[in-house]
Parts: C-alpha cells; structure tokens; sequence
C-alpha cells in the first residue's frame, strides 16, 4: 500500500500538471465560449463511464476476494464475464447514442450558438465512438485496482492524458485550432493508453488472468451484477450530481460560464486528488482485510485517514488565500474568477474529501445500500433547487452552495455507518 501510494502520487503529481497545463493551451486554442462548449460536451461523454452497469468496481471488489482466496480460476472468470459484458453492453448503446446525436437538436439542448459552431453534431458522433473504445479496454485499470496495484491504473490514466496534452499542443503550434480536433485529441487518448496496456497485461504479466471465452460464466455474471447493480445506481446518480453541473450551467447562464467554474475547480482538484491517491488504496486493501475478519487493521487505517483529512483542509485554506494570485500565473487576466466563487469551490471539495473518506471504505466492505438512498437523494433534489436557487440568486455562487447542501447529508450518514460497522452495532440497513 505505501509503494502505491508514493508511486501513486508521483504519478498523479504528473497528472496534475499535464491538467494544469492543458487548460489554458485549450484555452488559447478554443476561446472562452468554445472552450466552454466542450467542458460541458466532455461533462456528457462522462456519462458513458457509468453505463457498464458497476460492473468494473464489481469486478475490483470480486478479484480482490477471490485473490485472498487464492482461487484464481474464479478471478479470471471474473476477468472474462466482466470483458464480454462490457462489449454486449456499449456496442448497442454506442450505435444508439449516435443515431439520437444525429437526429437530435444538440444546438438547443446545449444553448450553443449555431452560427459559431457548424459541426456540433459531427463532434459528438466522433467523440462517442473514441469514448465507447476506451469503456470497454479502461476495465484493464480495474484489474490493477482488485489486484490492489492503483498506481498502475494512475500510470494508465496519465499516459492517456499526457498523449492528450501533446496532441492538443501539436494543434495549438500548427494554428489549426478547432473544436472538432480538440474534441478528437481528448478522447482518442485515453483509447490509445488502454489498448496499448492490454497485451502487455494479459499476455506477459498476469497470463492467468487473460479473458477468455471458455471462461465466461453466467454464475459468476449474477455475482458481479449483484453488487455490481448497486454500484451502478450509486454512479449514475454521482453522475448526475457531478457532472451535469457543467450541462446546468451551460443552459441556466451560457456555456462562457462554464469556463471560471471549471478553472476553480480544476485549481481544488490538487488537494482532492492527493487525497484521493491516499484514499484509493484502502478501497481494496479494506475488501481484503474484511474477507479474513481483521477490523484492527481497518481501525488503524481510520485514524491515518482522519489526520490527513485535518493536512488537506489546511491545504485548501492556504489555495484560498493565495488564488488570485495562482490564477494571475496560471490564466492569465481573461477570466476572471470571483473570491465568493473560489471560496465556495473549497467548501465543495471539502465536503467531497470527508464524504470519499468514508465512502471509499464502506465500498470496500460492501456496504452500498445507504450510499444508493443517499446519492439517489442528493442527485434527485439537486437539479429542481439549482435552478431554483439560479432563479432567485443568479449567480454561480449559488448554484454552488446548492452543491455542497445536497452532500451534506450523505457524508453525515456515511460516517455513522462506517463506526457502526466496525463498532459491530450495525443493525438493519446500516450492515453491510
């Protein structure tokens, strides 16, 4: 776990600054209302991440157990059902969602202007195929993260954003700069970083699990979406609490408002992601020390866990303090990102950060049944009091408080839950 996490966040520290500098090299290459239209193009194509139905955090939780086990048989036919299932899954919906794309009237959905972007239409097409082809090899990541290597899965994830970043600056130096290569140079990426890891993954490394068509079982498919299902609803509410925050905005203001959101995010997602990077490995590592009943371990790793909590809260105050000037060096003076908006940002991410403390964890033991009632909660109300909330404010600022409230809830009741669980008075729905 300690190897991973130093590798990890080297890795992620690299991550970092490729995000970093590709925002203002996108910027310059777009505008602020172009750049603005594929954030919120990009916000959609995340959601395909979440129609695989759970299936990859199903396939992390199973190989975990079945590796403590030591039954290898059971991990490569987890390996396999949960291959075939990606490709039965996204070749349908890849063909439908182009067909709606094609047919529908993009322009209007998004609030974008026609006459500043002829092709949306082409873009979208183009940019769900690429994404589709990285839905189903990206379950390679999984496979690293049930085998508790994360920073292997960070490795692939930084290869295929740094790919992105070099294409993109091969664009931004030929002047050629459009939306359409943009949005190809992102997407086609990530595809490129996965297919890439595949053969080394199964064919010189781990050959034991290499997916085969011997090796799908429907028993072991019913396993998977058992707990993977519950996964599933928790995404795609996620999803909807998340990432269609960027939709929301784009047709509540314009999508130019997309933009400062996006930036003051991106700046707090430094201190999200180390904590995340800390965080990530306990995931499996918890599946693994609950499968032979060693809650002591769980224990020591909750109180770790609760000091680096009170280290990124003190990070995020400093952000604070120091953003204008961050934003000076980083943008430049063409946006212009508001101190109330900067301020409310770090609130989010912190409620993000104590709610993924608990939540990381609690998935590890396999305790979904609340997070599901929780996020369906939070994502159902959010979108009727955003705008809600728009109408009488008008201000992003708003919007944003609206964020962190509906959050509030679920981070409370995983925290109860998780002392619960491992105080062994869990009754009811609280057990796992």
């Amino acid at each position: 776990m300690r190897k991973n996490i130093l590798f990890s966040i080297l890795i992620k520290g690299w991550s970092a600054l490729v995000v970093f500098l590709m925002v203002p090299l996108t910027l310059h290459c777009l505008g602020s209302y172009q750049n603005g239209i594929w954030l919120t193009i990009s916000s959609l194509l995340v959601w395909i991440d979440n129609l695989d139905i759970g299936l990859g955090n199903g396939l992390r939780n199973r190989l975990a157990e079945s590796i403590a086990r030591d039954n290898m048989k059971e991990a490569r036919e987890a390996v396999s059902s949960t291959f075939a299932m990606l490709v039965l899954i996204i070749v349908p919906v890849c063909l439908l969602l182009c067909i709606i794309a094609y047919n529908a009237d993009m322009y209007g959905f998004l609030n974008i202007d026609s006459r500043l972007v002829k092709n949306l239409t082409d873009i979208i097409i183009v940019c769900l195929i690429f994404v589709c082809g990285s839905f189903v090899f990206k379950f390679v990541g999984n496979v690293y993260l049930g085998l508790q290597l994360p920073a292997v899965n960070n490795m692939l994830q930084a290869v295929g954003q740094t790919i992105a970043l070099l294409l993109t600056w091969m664009i931004y130096i030929s002047g050629t700069g459009s939306l359409l290569l943009i949005a190809i140079a992102n997407t086609v990426a990530p595809l490129i970083a996965y297919l890439l890891s595949y053969p080394y993954t199964f064919y010189v490394r781990y050959r034991e699990l290499r997916p085969s068509v011997a090796f799908v079982k429907k028993t072991m498919i019913k396993k998977l979406m058992s707990t993977g299902v519950m996964f599933f609803v928790i995404q795609i509410a996620g999803a909807l609490l998340f990432m269609s925050s960027n939709i929301l905005i784009s047709r509540l203001f314009s999508p130019e408002y997309v933009t400062p959101y996006q930036i003051a995010y991106r700046y707090f997602y430094i201190p999200l992601l180390l904590f995340m990077i800390i965080c990530t490995p306990y995931w499996s590592a918890t599946t693994d020390a609950y499968s032979r009943n060693d809650l002591q371990w769980i224990e020591d790793s909750n109180r770790k866990l609760n000091k680096i909590i009170l280290i990124i809260t003190a990070g995020v105050l400093v952000m604070v303090f120091i953003s204008n000037q961050f934003y000076n060096i980083w943008i430049g003076r063409d946006v212009k990102i508001p101190l109330s908006l900067t301020t409310m940002m770090a609130v989010y991410i912190l409620i993000t950060a104590v709610s993924l403390r608990y939540s990381l964890v609690l998935n590890g033991l396999g305790a979904l049944r609340l997070q599901l009632v929780t996020t369906l909660a939070a994502a159902l109300s959010f979108i009727p009091l955003s705008i809600y909330v728009v109408k009488i404010t008008g201000s992003l600022v708003g919007f944003l408080s609206v964020l962190c409230i509906v959050n509030i809830p679920g981070l409370i009741i995983n925290k109860i839950q998780y002392h619960r669980i491992i105080n062994k008075t869990a009754k009811g729905i609280w057990r796992v």
